[in-house]
């Protein structure tokens, strides 16, 4: 059975967390027509205190999207455009001699923001591209030894093409491993793209802007909320289940690390929250399993050649691993 909880006076309650969720992603499907899924997987993983990486087709709203989340909630936002030429000092920052004062004087990157877009990330070198991991682990970036906190909450929504390589460099797997989940918006329906048809003409202009939902203090207050969320020891055993059997799996050559195994805790959390409950279902971590743990997983060399996708893999994990019965 569920376990009761009993809210600490300064976090908010789980119900006020699911009410805010509904509001903020209320308020971005205004802009962005028939995705609450993939939203509420982004949104729950912000609250989760994760990094996205939005990896689809071009034209999908990955771009627009991190803007909405940045414009409801509140947020700080920066655009990084990754490219080939771009330098580690480009996104952290660097300091620059005053020759009035006689002194330097750090001038920061727009790595320095609460909410950043990291576009097309896979263009820039892995050089470049390893200038977010400390920030996205830690909190912090380090500049010439001098070591400064980022703004909190800090988020990391990068995006990238699935299907074009030429002029790319593959993220490592220790960069893709930061990412709480990987998620995919897909084309939408033909209803829903004359909806979009309908919403551009009624708002008789290109640009769209959102008002706030809520803001850093409160984002930060609902991520404490997760920590109220109670989690089955019998889930708990489900979720080491799922994790281990991606390790021995015929078609893998390396499963998901303990950091996965997390991350299904986290998003599992932040998902019960968002549908307004204390408490976990065996669903919830069904749900989750593909977007957390998918990108993780490195297929054997033989199968790279075969239409064989690590979400399936998942589904096959998934449909073999006896269920926890709920409370």
């Amino acid at each position: 059975m569920p376990s009761p909880t009993t809210p600490k006076e300064d976090t908010l309650t789980v119900r006020e967390v699911a009410e805010r969720g509904d509001a903020v992603l209320s308020r971005i499907e205004e802009v962005i027509v028939g995705k609450r899924e993939p939203l509420t997987l982004i949104l729950g993983a912000i609250l989760a205190g994760g990094h996205v990486l939005l990896e689809d087709y071009p034209g999908l709203a990955k771009t627009l999207a991190a803007r909405c989340f940045s414009w409801t909630l509140g947020l700080s936002f920066r655009r990084i455009q990754f490219t080939p030429d771009l330098l580690p000092a480009d996104i952290v920052g660097t300091h620059l001699y005053r020759r009035e004062e006689g002194q330097f004087e750090f001038r920061p990157g727009p790595i320095f923001a609460q909410l950043i877009l990291a576009d097309e990330i896979n263009r820039a070198t892995p050089k470049t591209q390893s200038a977010l991991l400390e920030a996205m682990q830690e909190g912090q970036a380090t500049v010439e030894g001098d070591t400064r906190p980022l703004p909190q909450p800090f988020v990391v929504l990068a995006t990238q093409n699935p299907i074009e390589y030429e002029g790319t460099f593959p993220l490592p797997e220790a960069q893709v491993d930061r990412f709480l989940v990987r998620v995919r918006f897909g084309y939408p329906e033909p209803p829903q793209e004359e909806e979009i048809l309908r919403r551009r003409i009624a708002r008789e202009r290109e640009e769209v802007s959102l008002p706030a939902v809520t803001g850093p203090e409160e984002v930060l207050a609902l991520r404490q909320a997760l920590e109220e969320v109670y989690v089955d020891p019998d889930l708990l055993g489900y979720m080491v289940a799922l994790v281990a059997a991606t390790r021995r799996h015929p078609s893998l050559a390396v499963g998901a690390s303990p950091r996965g195994t997390l991350a299904l805790l986290k998003i599992s959390r932040a998902r019960a929250a968002l549908a307004g409950r204390d408490y976990v279902l065996p669903d919830d971590v069904k749900a989750v399993a593909g977007p957390a743990l998918a990108h993780r997983l490195i297929l054997s060399p033989e199968l790279w050649t075969r239409d064989i996708r690590a979400e399936d893999i998942i589904a096959d994990i998934l449909a073999q691993t006896p269920v926890p019965k709920a409370g």
